[in-house]
This record gives C-alpha cells, structure tokens and sequence, in this order.
C-alpha cells in the first residue's frame, strides 16, 4: 500500500498541480480587491455605503445560488474546459469591474461571482479525478491557495492604487488571471498529447465502465449534513471577516490600522490549519475527528472575545487555523463522500451552493443583531451557534470511505466525461 502511495506522488502530474494552484489564487483574490479601495470607489463613482456593499456580497449570492447551474455547465464541457471558461470569465469580470461606471462595476462583479462560481464546484472535481493518490496534499494545497490569494489582493491593491490609480489597481490582477489561464491550457493540451500516445501505442488504460444510476445527492444524509457544516463554517469566516476590526475597534478602543491586524492574522494563519488537516487525517483516519477539532479551534475565537478580549491577538490565530482547516477538511469529506466524477461535481455543488447562500448572510445578519442589541455580545453567540451546527452536522457527515478505498484508485469515471474533459 505504500509502495503504491509513493507511486502515485512520483507520478504526480506537476503542471496540472501548477494550474490548480494559479486558478485558486485568483478566486478569493477579486473579492477582497474592492476593500482597500473603497474610498475611492465612492469619491470617482458617486456611489453610497450600499453599492460597495453590494460589490462584496454579489460574489458570494453567486456562489450560492448559481452553484447548480455551474454543475450543468460543467456537465456539458467537461471538467479542464470548465476551468477555462471559469478564468475567461474572471478575467473578462475584472476588466469591466476597472472600466469606471457603477454600472460597469456592477456588471463586472456579476460576471467574476459567476465565474468563480464554476471553478468553486470543479477544482475539487479535478483534484478528486486527477490527483487520486494525493487528494488530501492536493486539497490542503488549494486551500492554502485561496488564502494567499486573497491576503496578496488586500495586501497590494492599496499600493498599486496609490501609483496608477484604482482602476488600473484592479484591472493589474487580470495579468495573474492570464498567467492561470496559460499555464492550464499548456497542462490541458500535454495531457492530451499523452493520451493520444498511449492510445497510439496500445498502452492506454481500458476505459471505465458505463457508470450506473446516480444517486440523488438531494436524498443522500450525508449531504444534507455536509451543507450544513459548510454553511456554518462559511457564515462564521465570511461574519467574522467583514466586523472583526469593527469589533476590536469598538470593544478594545484600537485604531483602525491596528484592528486592520485581526484581519491578516486570521488569513494568513488559515495556511496552518489547510495543511494541518491532511496530516491529522491521516493520522486519526477520520475525517469528522478532524472536523471535531477544528470546530473546538473555531469556539474560542467568540468565547475567548468574550471571556477575554484583551488576548485578541491569540483567538484571531486560533479562529484562522480553524478556519482554513474547516474549509480543507469539508473539501475532502466531500471526495470521500462521492462513489464517482458526477457524484462529487453534485455533490460540491450541493455543499456549496446550500453553503454560501447561508454565508452571504453573515455580515447582514450580524450587523443587524449588532445595531438591535447595541454591543458585541449577541453577534459572538450568533457565530458561535453557527459553529456548533458545524461541528454536530459535521461530525455526523464528514466520516467515510476509508484509506484503503481511497488508495485503491481515482474516482471512477463515468462513460463520456474522460472524453469531454
């Protein structure tokens, strides 16, 4: 068995690997662009508080809401093509989010919550097809991927904007877009070119069976359980990130460029817990173990802010290893969770969709209970209530095929999509 482990690393597919972590870079990272630039944004564009509002929370109503229409799409295409269409789109939303009209950048915020959107549902299918014997590297990698994505666009949008300005500020990351774009479609293309090889010397592998009937992700428990844990994790990062430097602000008379570092703290720290998580699974063997530990990892950010506000530093670098071991440990689960390539493209877009539509409503629904109660206490109970549905749904949910099922090969691919891929 762990001959056959070493096997598959060494046969890893680099480039492949190159192009999954370029695409992650550029799906967290247009989120966060409009942030640091806001003020501007408003003086240029004469726009109010809500439509900067609106330019953050559409990305994540997408996610949510188009996830279906993602999976039919990627149905359709294929799942490498998908990923092309996925960075067009990115790239085509970016240009026109820099063009300098509220519409435009309407429009354009549309066009990238789509986008990624679609590769939101197809980078795990890809790394559950083609990275069989590296799936939980592969995940904690991504992961990790997302979050240096997003803490370089928050961390270099400002200092652009102060050289050339905020529409050429946000237009630069389209370049890191092109390069992802480049770099899949040469991995693509010698993929290819290896199959043709070995299928002109008769050493391809025979292709997979016809796949038998889907099972309806929509009646599985284990669905069901795994969007709630998403959901709760997704409401709890996407809540804390929009009020955590208020929240310091506020309660521990910081300034704002000081509560500013409750923010980097939690995004950075999030690459510990992405590949902390492989490492505990394959130590403890189940994933809703795992889960378990990363949701006691997630309390103490509002039961420490609670019981101890002073030690913020300490429960903002807990809550981001949790956070980044939440979203890496669900990932897998779900791989684990799927008998075959349709299965887990439903099944991540079931997860995801259900998932995000909860997690765009975390900032309104805080700041609601924030503005009714007058403090910070409610809106910690609220992110800790969503923490524990993550933990009992997860725990329930995340558990599954186990190692040696998951080393005796890729998941199965059915009749057609090998081709369309």
């Amino acid at each position: 068995m762990q001959r056959g482990r070493r096997a598959g690393a060494a046969a890893l597919p680099v480039l492949l690997l190159a192009g999954v972590l370029l695409v992650a870079l550029n799906m967290r990272g247009p989120l966060v662009a409009i942030a640091p630039v806001t003020d501007d944004l408003r003086r240029d564009l004469a726009v109010g508080a809500g439509t900067i509002g609106l330019l953050t929370s559409i990305p994540v109503l997408c996610f949510g809401l188009a996830a279906p229409l993602a999976s039919l799409l990627i149905a359709r295409t294929g799942v490498h093509r998908a990923v092309l269409v996925s960075m067009a789109g990115v790239l085509a939303g970016t240009l026109l989010r820099s063009l300098g009209s509220p519409a435009a950048a309407i429009a354009g915020t549309v066009v990238i919550g789509l986008a990624i959107t679609v590769a939101n549902v197809v980078v795990p299918v890809v790394i559950g097809r083609d990275f069989p014997g590296a799936t939980n590297v592969v995940t904690a990698a991504y992961t990790a991927a997302l979050n240096l994505g997003s803490t370089l666009t928050s961390a270099l949008t400002a200092p652009l904007a102060e050289l050339v300005g905020w529409q050429a500020a946000l237009a630069a990351w389209g370049l890191l877009v092109a390069v992802a774009a480049a770099v899949w479609t040469t991995a693509l293309r010698r993929q290819v070119a290896r199959t043709a090889a070995a299928e002109a010397a008769g050493t391809a592998p025979p292709p997979p069976p016809p796949a038998g009937p889907t099972r309806s992700v929509w009646r599985r428990p284990v669905a069901w359980g795994l969007t709630l844990a998403f959901a709760g994790q997704a409401f709890s990062y996407y809540g804390a990130t929009a009020w955590l430097p208020t929240l310091l602000a506020d309660e521990n008379g910081m300034t704002k460029a000081a509560a500013g570092v409750s923010s980097s703290l939690f995004q950075v720290l999030a690459v510990v817990g992405a590949f902390a998580v492989p490492a505990l699974v394959a130590w403890w063997k189940r994933p809703s173990l795992v889960l378990l530990a990363v949701t006691a990892l997630w309390v103490t950010l509002p039961v420490g802010l609670l019981v101890a506000p002073s030690l913020w530093a300490l429960w903002c670098c807990l809550a981001g290893i949790a956070q980044g071991g939440g979203l890496t440990v669900v990932f897998i689960a779900i791989v684990r969770r799927s008998a075959d390539l349709t299965e887990n493209r439903r099944l991540s877009a079931m997860v995801q969709g259900g998932g995000y539509v909860v997690a765009a409503t975390g900032p309104l629904v805080l700041g609601a209970v924030h503005d009714a109660t007058g403090g910070w206490s409610v809106p910690l109970l609220v992110i800790l209530g969503a923490v524990g549905v993550m933990a009992v749904a997860g725990t329930a949910s995340a558990g599954g095929r186990t190692d040696d099922e998951i080393e005796a090969g890729p998941v199965p691919v059915p009749a057609g999509e090998e081709r369309r891929g």
